[in-house]
């Protein structure tokens, strides 16, 4: 809270604070913040810059372009979030199929009627093979 009230204090000090310009014996023209002997005050006004319409469009078209550039790049970061949390899902999905083949049991499916049509050994380890591969190529 000091500091804040003590630099508080000290802008008006530096927001007025004067240049002085002088000429040394070489003929050269020196400016600083401190008065040396024959040094005069330079009075120094911020300069205004008034933009044409010409400019001013530019500046516009400027700010559009990049608000659109924004706006695509943030479409770009949520499609990619959306991409890699359907992604994230589709690996939970195959990894639980993986664990649900049991080794050493039965594997089987259900056909319209219901009933349980059991894999072969050959159709269970195809299956298992199967899942791992798209686990290596969807999940890594």
């Amino acid at each position: 809270m000091r500091r804040l009230l003590l630099i508080a204090t000290l802008l008006p000090a530096l927001a007025t604070a004067e240049i002085y310009r002088w000429t040394d014996e070489q003929g050269r023209v020196h400016f600083g913040q401190r008065p040396v002997a024959g040094a005069e005050p330079v009075q120094v006004r911020p300069q205004v810059v008034e933009r044409d319409e010409h400019t001013r469009e530019r500046e516009a078209r400027t700010q559009r372009f990049y608000d659109a550039r924004r706006e695509e790049q943030q479409q770009a970061a949520a499609t990619a979030a959306a991409q890699r949390a359907e992604r994230a899902s589709e690996c939970q999905d195959l990894r639980r199929r993986l664990a649900q083949i049991p080794k050493g049991f039965s594997y089987y499916r259900t056909d319209a009627k219901g009933e349980r049509i059991y894999y072969s050994d050959e159709e269970t380890d195809t299956a298992r093979r199967q899942l791992r591969e798209r686990i290596a190529q969807r999940c890594t």
